[in-house]
């Protein structure tokens, strides 16, 4: 009697494993979520729906950072209800032009001014950041503010950016000091060079100094 019981539990649990084996393989595993894309600057231009009363609505444009097209258009609707009180069902998008840096290569200082939504209240910001186009400023600045102050994309409204032309312009010490002329910076680590490399040496390689 205890042989047989034995076998049926056995039977039995060896049955729930083959079950859970063959669910968790018709189970998809979900990828992990993805780093959004870098920004993109876009020209977004639209207005109201044309009516008899108002034949030649008032056109609206608004700079947007997105990753995206899409993106865009979602943003430049949801500033102009906020704005003008125009949603999306009752105005059409006229133009979307995305905007490329004219000096990609040229190290520049940028200004921005943003608004945003903490867990207490809305705040009012500027900050300043060195780097070579306006999209890279602006995604420094998402990532700034997501390390320092948790902010999330959707709570952070920027109002304008502006590159910062003369040095004397410049507010922020962080910024500052990298417009110095005797700007140096320290070299602890140096690799040999691939013509300094030998099959066989007596001493270790420092890299160190």
């Amino acid at each position: 009697m205890c042989l047989r019981r034995w076998q049926w539990t056995h039977t039995f649990l060896a049955s729930i494993t083959h079950f859970v084996r063959r669910l968790l393989i018709l189970i998809p595993i979900r990828s992990p979520a993805k780093m959004p894309s870098r920004l993109q600057e876009y020209q977004v231009i639209g207005r109201h729906l044309p009516s008899d009363a108002n034949p030649t609505p008032k056109l609206y444009r608004m700079r947007i950072f997105a990753p995206n097209d899409v993106v865009a258009k979602s943003r430049f609707w949801y500033f102009l209800a906020k704005l003008r009180k125009i949603k999306k069902a009752n105005g059409e998008i006229v133009s979307l032009n995305k905007i490329n840096e004219k000096h990609p290569l040229k190290v520049k200082n940028f200004g921005i001014w943003i608004r945003y939504d903490s867990r207490s209240g809305t705040h009012n910001m500027y900050k300043e950041y060195r780097e070579m186009s306006r999209c890279e400023a602006v995604q420094a600045l998402y990532q700034d503010m997501a390390s320092r102050h948790r902010a999330r994309f959707r709570t952070i409204h920027i109002l304008k950016v502006i590159e910062v032309e003369k040095t004397d312009d410049i507010r922020r010490p962080y910024i500052k000091q990298l417009t110095s002329k005797n700007l140096k910076f320290p070299l602890p680590h140096r690799a040999p060079p691939t013509s300094k490399k030998v099959v066989f040496a007596a001493t270790r390689p420092n890299t160190f100094y």
